[in-house]
């Protein structure tokens, strides 16, 4: 008891501490060399430069600066941001403009060694311009121009969350070049490129615990930094979410001024300690001075560890596993020593017991077969109780894999062509589809080469269940029962997501270009369209909405017209489940000309977008048409034969766009 309360007395020192001293100033450095390359537009990425030159190194290039766990709250104001970059070498005085923005994602994802990787991400609508003046000395810090505009709008982002990553994009000015070179210090480390970051918040922020972690204990000194003009707060804390969420008198906690709060003790929120295995929310508003202004705070959570193990390594249901992989895990609470039961019988391992305890959280299973299900169990032991775990699962490389839809996919057509790569040791396969995963019927049956399955039309919003089993009557182990596989259809109609393109040679059977199907004005003086590159990918794989492509359209309106055409062979009838709307994601760029984007049905009847400069979007827009305004054109809505994009002519201009995620939705 007195080890608790001196604990208690600490931990609310140390929070004092923290708010006392707590700024609302961030500096993040580049963590790793990867995060810090130059994009060369005629040789390639380079991955690991010892420094940066803008704009050129004999060729013009684009700078991509990734940094880790940024620790901005979504929507706050930001004051000021800016990098702070060291000299490496110093060059003439010739007159370098630079153009800084950033990726227009939530959670920016590593740079990889791809030709443009950096150049093509999306970019944000904010373009901050740059004009480094000469660097005289080597080691000099130097930064530049208040970005916090590029910064804001990345953190606006609805995905954003506290301890994201976000990367900013430096290049050329195309609208005034440069004719010189600034060099800076590469890499990560203290000379690497720092980002500054001032910023404000009427909300409470940077919660202690951090959102959505473990924290391992039964009592919890909860701290944040309140709002900027907050005088004091408003707490909720409950293990009920509804609670919270609806500031419900269960969950209420009072109002104080100071920026903590103690759970776990008694005469505190629950009184008795928390329980392990139990996620707990907590929300604080900021409160004015007036006392009835209110900022109504985001709900965070964290989780007290559960007393048997969790988060296994390879994670439970896991494909493709390597036959010499390890296993880990992460022990249960207070977990002093653990029992692992592994073998390829489930019954076996779920009824195991005796097993040696053991120190490590880690297992060897040795060299393990080929496309085969393993089955493992750690119990903890916490003296003197034991704690039976959960049985996981692997398969091992070689075993039948899920292609499309992958495992778990959402969003799916209502009308799709299910595959799979097969095992290794397999020559003919069995299909079971249905919407109950313990009673799944055989639907088709089929030998090597015909990994395809099309279930016909199914429901809307709605889970499936399929498995694939395999055999081969030369193998000893056969057959092999494959994996239960999920998906889930959408809750629109979708006419084109993109995903389905591919680069094969047109003579292959499976050969789906994107330009053979959108068919563009290739070969047409009165159409200046192109769809897709001249070199695979042909459809844009990194400018995209959602999933993994989108499609390229190139438009010159020197003859008056840019657009392309897709011919319907399925979801003609836009008359079902009372869509009456139709949405199109596109993108533009800011070089590119303001024309005029429409969308055509069948060939005749037209609908401009209301935007006339849609064509300069810097980030992904939403575009929605009532079908009404077709229909009222003569378009029988229940046999749409075809479906035109284009751009068409202002000022005979020309430039990209992009296009992705063309859907059907119903009257909300």
């Amino acid at each position: 008891m007195y080890r608790k309360l001196f604990l208690f007395v600490l931990a609310l020192s140390l929070v004092a501490a923290n708010v006392t001293f707590a700024g609302n100033v961030i500096e993040v450095e580049i963590a790793n060399g990867n995060d810090s390359v130059e994009d060369q537009l005629t040789s390639g990425m380079y991955m690991g430069s010892s420094d940066l030159e803008f704009p050129s190194d004999g060729g013009l290039q684009v700078i991509g600066l990734r940094y880790l766990n940024v620790e901005l709250p979504q929507g706050a104001n930001i004051i000021e941001a800016y990098i702070v970059f060291t000299v490496d070498e110093t060059e003439g005085d010739e007159p370098v403009h630079l153009i800084v923005d950033g990726e227009l994602v939530p959670d920016a994802s590593p740079f990889e060694n791809v030709d443009y990787n950096v150049r093509d991400r999306a970019r944000t609508a904010v373009q901050i311009e740059w004009d480094p003046e000469h660097y005289p000395t080597v080691g000099e810090k130097h930064q530049t121009s208040d970005i916090s505009a590029v910064i804001k709008e990345i953190i606006d982002q609805e995905d954003w969350a506290s301890g994201n990553a976000l990367a900013i994009i430096i290049s050329d000015n195309p609208d005034n070049p440069s004719t010189g070179v600034r060099t800076v210090e590469s890499g990560s480390g203290a000379l690497a490129a720092l980002l500054h970051v001032e910023y404000s918040s009427k909300l409470a922020i940077l919660p202690d615990p951090a959102n959505g972690s473990y924290y391992s204990d039964t009592w919890v000194s909860l701290g944040w930094t309140p709002g900027d003009t907050a005088v004091s707060s408003d707490l909720y804390f409950s293990d009920n979410l509804a609670d919270v969420e609806a500031g419900a008198e269960a969950a209420f906690q009072g109002n104080q001024g100071g920026a903590f709060l103690v759970v776990g003790f008694p005469g505190m929120p629950f009184p008795d300690g928390m329980t392990p295995g139990v996620t707990y929310y907590w929300r604080v508003d900021a409160v004015e001075a007036d006392g009835t202004t209110k900022y109504e705070g985001k709900v965070w959570s964290f989780t007290v560890p559960p007393e048997t193990a969790y988060e296994p390594v390879p994670a439970d249901g896991a494909e493709a596993v390597d036959t010499d992989d390890n296993l880990s895990w992460t022990t249960g609470f207070n977990a002093k020593l653990h029992t692992v039961y592994f073998g390829g019988n489930l019954d076996e391992v779920t009824n195991a017991a005796g097993g040696l305890p053991q120190g490590a959280l880690t297992y060897e299973p040795g060299t393990l077969e080929m496309a085969k299900t393993y089955y493992w169990r750690v119990d903890e032991f916490n003296p003197p109780f034991t704690h039976t775990g959960d049985v996981w699962s692997f398969t091992t490389v070689g075993a039948v894999q899920a292609l499309d839809p992958v495992n778990g996919a959402v969003d799916v057509k209502q009308l799709p062509t299910l595959t799979w790569t097969p095992g290794v040791f397999a020559d003919s396969h069995d299909v079971y589809f249905g919407n109950d995963p313990g009673s799944l019927e055989l639907k088709s049956s089929g030998s090597l080469g015909s990994e395809s399955f099309e279930p016909g039309q199914l429901e809307w919003n709605t889970t499936y269940y399929w498995r694939v089993d395999e055999a081969n009557s030369t193998n000893a182990d056969s057959p092999w029962t494959g994996n239960v596989w999920s998906f889930t259809t959408a809750n629109f109609l979708i006419i084109d997501d993109f995903e389905a393109y591919n680069d094969l040679d047109t003579a292959e059977p499976l050969s789906n270009r994107i330009f053979n199907v959108w068919i563009d004005g290739f070969g047409d003086a009165t159409n200046g369209s192109l769809v897709g590159y001249a070199n695979p990918p042909f459809a844009e794989q990194s400018t995209v909405h959602s999933g993994n492509q989108s499609m390229p359209l190139e438009f010159d309106n020197t003859a008056g017209k840019s657009e392309a055409t897709l011919t319907l062979t399925s979801n003609k009838d836009w008359t079902v489940n009372g869509v009456d709307t139709l949405t199109i994601w596109y993108r533009g760029n800011a070089s590119n000309s303001a024309e005029t984007m429409y969308v055509m049905l069948n060939g005749s009847a037209n609908v401009d977008n209301d935007n006339p400069d849609a064509a300069l979007a810097a980030g992904w827009t939403e575009w929605n048409t009532p079908l009404q305004a077709f229909a009222d054109q003569g378009v029988n809505l229940a046999n749409v034969n075809s479906i035109t994009i284009g751009l068409k002519s202002g000022t005979g201009g020309s430039g990209m766009i992009f296009v992705d995620d063309i859907r059907l939705y119903p009257a909300p």
